[in-house]
C-alpha cells in the first residue's frame, strides 16, 4: 500500500508500541531543542534564560499553531488509509503541506514586527528585554521550516511510519547540539548564537524530510508539497486541526499571562523558574504524547475501518502505560526536583525555586497523562473538540486562580498550585467526558 503500515490487523499492544515508541522520541526531541539552549545558556546567567524563556512561551504559541496541520494530516490521512480512499490521502496531505506553508508566513511576519511590544509585555529589565527580541526575530525565521516538518511528521504518523520522523528529528537535534557550544561560546554570539543554532538544525530537518519523499519512500505513492486549495479538504483540515491548534496556543498565551503574575511576585528568578520548569514538565508530557499520537493514528485508522474493537482495545492498552509512565514521574520529580532542575540553571536561587515548582507539580502527573490518553482516543474518532473545551475552561480558570493563590501567603508558589490543580481537573473532566461519549461513539458506523 504504497509505503503505509496497516494497523487494522496483528497484534495490538505491539504495534502500539513500535509506533509509540518512535513518536515519544521525535516529541522528545522537539522538545529538546529549547531545553538544550536552556542548558547552555544558563551558563551565562538566569537573566539570559529569563530572556529566552520569555521567548519560549512564545515560540510555544507558534508552534501550537503548526499543531493544526499535524493533527490534521494524522486524522486526515490516516483516516483515507483506514477507508482504502488512497487519493484523497495525497490530496489531504497536499493540502495540509500547503496550508502549513502559508500559515508560518503569516504568523512569522506579524510577529516579527510586533516583537518588542509583545516581549515588553513581561516588563523585564532593559537589557534582558532587547536581548529576548534579537532570540525571538532570528527565531522566527525558521518558522516555516518547523510548520513544514510538522505536517511532514503527521503525514508519516498516519501511514504507521513514525520512525522516519524520529530520525529526521534525531539528525536536527544531533546538530543543534554541536553547534550550540560553538556559536554561543567561540564565536561569542551569546544568546543569538542560540537562536542561530536552533533555526540551522530545522532548516536541515526540513530538507531531510523533502528529500525522504522525493527521492527515498515515495510515501502513498508521492504527492504534491503545494497545491490549490480546494475547500472540501481545507474545511475538513481546519475542522480537525483547529480546535488542537486553539487549544495549544491559547494555552502557550495563558502561560504567557501566568509568566507577567509569576515576573511580577518572583521577578525574573519567577519567570525563569515557570519557563524553565516547564520545559521540564514537558519532557513528560511530550513522552507520553507519543503514547496518545500512536492511539491516534491506530484509532483513525480501525474507526474508519469498523474494527472498533481493537479501537478499545487500544485504549485499554494505551492507558495502562501512561499511568505507569505517570507514577514514574511523580516519584521523580517529588523526589529529585532540585538535582533535575540544577542540571539547567546551576543557579541555587534559581534550582532551589525550581525543586518547590516540581514538587507541587508532581502531584498532578498521573493526571496529566489520563487528559494525554483521553485525548488520543478523541482525535482518532474525529472528535478533537471535547479536548479543547476541557484544555481551554480549565486553562483559563488557571489565571484568576494563580492571582488569588499568589496574593495570599504563598506568594509566587500560589501560581504553581494553581497549575498542579487545574491540570488535575482536566484529566478527571476528559476521562469523565469519554465515558458518557463512549456508548454513542460504539453505535456510529
Amino acid at each position: 500500500m504504497q509505503g503505509i503500515k496497516n494497523l487494522t490487523n496483528g497484534p495490538i499492544k505491539r504495534q502500539l508500541f513500535h509506533l509509540a515508541l518512535p513518536i515519544m522520541g521525535t516529541s522528545f526531541i522537539q522538545m529538546a531543542y529549547n531545553l538544550i539552549d536552556m542548558a547552555w545558556i544558563g551558563r551565562l546567567g538566569s537573566e539570559s534564560v529569563a530572556a529566552i524563556g520569555a521567548v519560549g512561551i512564545l515560540v510555544w504559541i507558534s508552534t501550537s499553531l503548526a499543531l493544526l496541520n499535524k493533527v490534521g494530516a494524522e486524522v486526515s490521512v490516516a483516516q483515507s488509509i483506514g477507508a482504502r480512499n488512497m487519493e484523497d490521502a495525497r490530496l489531504f496531505s497536499s493540502h495540509n503541506v500547503t496550508i502549513s506553508l502559508l500559515l508560518s508566513l503569516v504568523w512569522g511576519a506579524g510577529l516579527y514586527l510586533l516583537a518588542r511590544p509583545v516581549v515588553g509585555f513581561y516588563r523585564l529589565d532593559a537589557p534582558i528585554t532587547a536581548e529576548a527580541v534579537r532570540f525571538l526575530r532570528i527565531i522566527i525565521l525558521g518558522f516555516p521550516f518547523v510548520f513544514l516538518s510538522f505536517s511532514f511528521t503527521g503525514i508519516h504518523n498516519a501511514a504507521g511510519r513514525s520512525r522516519v520522523p524520529f530520525f529526521v528529528n534525531g539528525i536536527g537535534l544531533a546538530l543543534n547540539i554541536l553547534l550550540d557550544p560553538l556559536f554561543i561560546f567561540v564565536f561569542g554570539w551569546g544568546t543569538s548564537g542560540a537562536a542561530c543554532a536552533t533555526c540551522l538544525s530545522q532548516g536541515v530537518v526540513c530538507c531531510l524530510f523533502v528529500y525522504h519523499l522525493r527521492c527515498r519512500s515515495h510515501l502513498l505513492g508521492g504527492f504534491p508539497f503545494l497545491i490549490r486549495l480546494q475547500s472540501h479538504y481545507t474545511r475538513r483540515i481546519f475542522r480537525l486541526g483547529l480546535p488542537v491548534a486553539l487549544l495549544n496556543a491559547l494555552f502557550a498565551f495563558i502561560n504567557f499571562i501566568m509568566g507577567r503574575t509569576a515576573s511580577l511576585r518572583g521577578g525574573h528568578i519567577g519567570l525563569m523558574t515557570l519557563t524553565a520548569g516547564g520545559q521540564m514538565e514537558s519532557l513528560a508530557w511530550n513522552t507520553s504524547q507519543g503514547f496518545s499520537t500512536a492511539l491516534s493514528a491506530f484509532t483513525a485508522q480501525n474507526y474508519a475501518a469498523g474494527r472498533k474493537d481493537r479501537v478499545w482495545g487500544a485504549y485499554r492498552a494505551t492507558l495502562a502505560m501512561t499511568s505507569v509512565f505517570g507514577l514514574f514521574c511523580t516519584f521523580l520529580f517529588w523526589r529529585y526536583g532540585g538535582e533535575i532542575f540544577s542540571l539547567i540553571v546551576p543557579d541555587p536561587a534559581a534550582y532551589t525555586s525550581g525543586r518547590i515548582f516540581l514538587r507541587i507539580d508532581s502531584y498532578s502527573m498521573l493526571f496529566m497523562m489520563l487528559e494525554i490518553t483521553m485525548q488520543g482516543i478523541f482525535y482518532g474518532v474525529g472528535r478533537t473538540l471535547p479536548p479543547a473545551i476541557i484544555s481551554i475552561s480549565f486553562n483559563l480558570i488557571r489565571i484568576p486562580l494563580a492571582i488569588l493563590l499568589s496574593a495570599t501567603a504563598l506568594g509566587v508558589t500560589g501560581v504553581w498550585w494553581a497549575i498542579s490543580l487545574t491540570s488535575m481537573a482536566k484529566g478527571i473532566a476528559a476521562f469523565v467526558w469519554f465515558r458518557l461519549l463512549r456508548g454513542k461513539i460504539m453505535q456510529e458506523s
